[in-house]
């Protein structure tokens, strides 16, 4: 029995996860066959983003095709809802905040998910103020009402970390209003909720074109290197399905390298056909947002360091008492062999 505790939201979460897990047991997850000899794969995304900018490029360049693998997306909507399509086997691979694998280990599931590729390496929201601030510091924010995020989740917890960071104490100097559903507070800024609201894109830039709002902070510059993203897969699919997973992690190594290699205006162009309801001016100046703060690892490899730093940011926000095994949940063997 592993002898770590989750407090608080994570609890929560734990408690869903591993109830279903408990009644889905531990299937192979093999995938099945798919047309013209291609294996089908199933990834559950947490959300569809120009964050995500590397996955959509292998996507639309054709390199999980050529790696062999018929793949087939799913949005989540919710590290919660992309983790349980894993535990219950109705994806193959999920796609989501890393922490979600540590609330399943802890919470004792026998086939837990395992990170393998780590996607990025900063956090990929940005602060919105209802006025320009030229010369925004975070103690603007004292006393003031913020629009936050889920509790226990990546966003909200960064957003904390970097509260913590310059001093100032999230839980009693700023009124952070976590009771607005991830996809909503936009919407709630807009009609006139909060003094401040923190953003994915394109939601922050939309605000920003309406004249309702102004980035005036980026949480990926000012909390530094974070592994905010990750690919992962129940112990069980990883070991049953390496060749899958290698030449998916393959195919993946290919769109880190091309965002790499190639400029906002080019990458946006490829990922276009992902996000058709967006312009493509709007497009490019998000992509060209996350270009310049380094948002995207030049290799997949979710090293040591980065874990540590993640479980540090979750004992900080008390969702976790004692850190986890890295050699338990994350493998590098995939994204190492990708990266040569």
């Amino acid at each position: 029995m592993r002898k770590f505790s989750i407090k608080k939201a994570g609890a929560v979460c734990l408690a869903v996860l591993t109830a279903v897990a408990a009644m889905t047991g531990c299937g192979t997850g093999s995938p099945d066959k798919a047309k013209e000899g291609k294996t089908k794969v199933v990834l559950n995304e947490v959300a569809h983003s120009i964050f995500y900018a590397p996955m959509y490029v292998a996507i639309e360049e054709g390199y999980f095709e050529e790696a062999g693998i018929e793949l087939s997306l799913v949005t989540g909507f919710g590290a919660d809802k992309t983790m349980t399509a894993v535990l219950t086997g109705e994806a193959d691979i999920g796609f989501m905040g890393s922490e979600s694998t540590i609330y399943t280990y802890v919470g004792g599931t026998e086939d837990y998910v395992v990170n393998f590729a780590q996607l990025t390496q900063r956090a990929g929201n940005f602060l919105v103020s209802r006025e320009p601030m030229e010369d925004f510091s975070w103690d603007m924010l004292k006393g003031r009402d913020v629009l936050g995020g889920r509790a226990g989740g990546m966003p909200q917890m960064v957003f904390e970390y970097i509260l913590r960071k310059n001093g100032i104490d999230p839980a009693t100097e700023v009124n952070i209003d976590q009771s607005i559903d991830f996809g909503s507070t936009a919407a709630a800024f807009s009609g006139g909720q909060g003094d401040f609201t923190v953003e994915f894109e394109p939601h922050a830039t939309s605000l920003e074109q309406k004249g309702e709002g102004y980035v005036v902070a980026s949480l990926g510059e000012d909390s530094g290197y974070v592994p905010y993203t990750s690919f992962s897969a129940k112990k069980s699919y990883l070991e049953k399905n390496k060749d899958t997973v290698q030449a998916f992690t393959d195919a993946l190594q290919k769109g880190m390298d091309y965002v790499q290699n190639h400029s906002p205006e080019e990458i946006a162009k490829a990922i276009s056909p992902q996000f058709p309801e967006t312009d493509m001016e709007t497009l490019t100046t998000i992509v060209d947002r996350y270009y310049r703060q380094d948002t995207w690892k030049e290799d997949l490899v979710f090293e040591e360091d980065a874990f540590s730093l993640l479980q540090n940011i979750l004992q900080d926000a008390g969702v976790l008492e004692k850190q986890v095994p890295y050699g338990d949940l994350v493998t590098k063997d995939f994204a190492k062999k990708a990266a040569e």
